[in-house]
């Protein structure tokens, strides 16, 4: 086993491991943070196999950004941040699932490929990657950025209480105006 063996066992190893953490964790707040640490393990696979802009991106993209939208809408929608009764689940279904999944896709990997060592195809530069990415899935691209942009912006208005307090109440102001004095004689 080489260096590079050792790391990718140690690295898969530590993302299985918090991605179960994640998923039995009763701790809302705590299992964001594992996602994090199973992310930052993802990207530190793909620095091994030679990716380098696609673990920055893992780390920018996920790991920054998706972790950090997870934990605001937790703090904006007011989740309970200690443990929850709701999340308290028996973890065997998770785990008979993923084991499932785990047997059938390494089935399904070596009856494809007939335990053939295939050698890595030379890594894209950042140049190429970025000539692609803006010029055949630009639209992918913005399409995303939009709607990851209205979960943001539906997120923030549903935790305003002024106006879920105005809805519940009936009171004016959340939907038409009130008639002026000249309109009511």
């Amino acid at each position: 086993m080489t260096v590079a063996d050792v790391l990718l066992l140690a690295l898969g190893l530590v993302t299985v491991g918090s991605g179960a953490l994640v998923v039995t964790s009763t701790h809302l707040v705590r299992a964001g943070l594992y996602l994090v640490v199973s992310l930052g393990a993802v990207a530190g696979l793909y620095l091994i196999l030679g990716a380098e802009l696609v673990a920055w991106v893992q780390v920018l993209v996920y790991v920054g950004a998706v972790v950090v939208l997870l934990l605001f809408a937790v703090m904006l929608t007011r989740a309970p941040i200690g443990p929850s009764a709701d999340l308290d689940r028996p973890a065997w279904p998770a785990v008979l699932i993923g084991a499932g999944v785990g047997i059938g896709l390494t089935v399904l990997l070596a009856d494809a490929f007939r335990w053939t060592r295939y050698a890595l195809p030379e890594p894209g530069t950042a140049g190429r990657m970025g000539e692609r990415l803006f010029g055949d899935w630009v639209l992918p691209f913005e399409v995303i950025s939009i709607l990851l942009l209205a979960a943001l912006v539906g997120a923030i208005v549903l935790s305003r209480p002024d106006i879920g307090a105005r809805r519940a109440t009936g009171e004016p102001g959340d939907t038409a105006p009130e008639p002026a004095e000249a309109e009511i004689r």
